[in-house]
């Protein structure tokens, strides 16, 4: 009965998480969202158009497919299942939720703004101009990184992996899809959904634990 977490990377990565999280929900409420918007979502070129149009895929919901994939056959940590599929069903929960029963049909950057000009958009990239709180993305890629600091025993992935999510949380705001705001509560959606979902693993493996003496008997 494998368990074997990295609590410690886990730990520093939440920390980190909900810090980031916390400092794009005060710099909203206090230099304004759409002000901090416009402040991020600059030109930074046609490399940066063509790399944040693709990248931004990386929190995409499909990726909990590849992430299940590399947990069962790569990691070989079938027992680690209920963590994952409990983490991707919160998270799924919260962003829907907030989407449309907390905050229903907020206005994306493209609906919000009145003037467009303004924003800076990528060819190709169709805009969405509803439903912006939270970011499911950037949520989705905080997950991925929160996680695989619990599973993975190296210590390399907390800032790799860090980098990796922010710039995922960063390619909303650069497409114009998303407010640095969506972006924050993304990131404190992430951590709730993968916090508890140390109880539900933990939960199973006291139930495994239990048949197993109960076999043993």
């Amino acid at each position: 009965m494998k368990q074997n977490l990295n609590y410690k990377s886990f730990k520093t990565g939440a920390v980190i998480t909900m810090l980031s999280g916390i400092i794009l929900l005060a710099a909203s409420f206090s230099i304004g969202k759409i002000p901090l918007f416009l402040m991020l979502n600059t030109n930074l070129g046609t490399f940066a158009d063509w790399f944040f149009h693709y990248y931004t895929n990386a929190g995409d919901g499909l990726v909990w497919i590849a992430v299940l994939l590399i947990v069962v056959f790569i990691l070989k940590r079938k027992d680690l299942l209920p963590l994952l599929i409990s983490s991707f069903i919160l998270v799924t929960i919260f962003t829907q939720i907030c989407k449309y029963i907390i905050v229903p049909d907020e206005p994306r950057p493209i609906k919000a703004i009145a003037d467009t000009s303004l924003i800076h958009t990528v060819p190709g990239v169709e805009l969405h101009t509803i439903s912006s709180f939270p970011s499911g993305h950037t949520a989705a890629a905080f997950a991925f990184y929160l996680l695989f600091c619990l599973m993975l025993p190296q210590s390399w992935w907390l800032i790799a992996g860090l980098i990796l999510a922010l710039l995922v949380g960063y390619s909303r705001v650069y497409l114009a899809q998303h407010f640095p705001v969506d972006v924050g509560a993304g990131m404190v959606v992430a951590f709730l959904s993968v916090w508890l979902s140390l109880f539900v693993q933990a939960y199973f493996v006291k139930r495994r634990a239990l048949k197993k003496a109960k076999a043993e008997i």
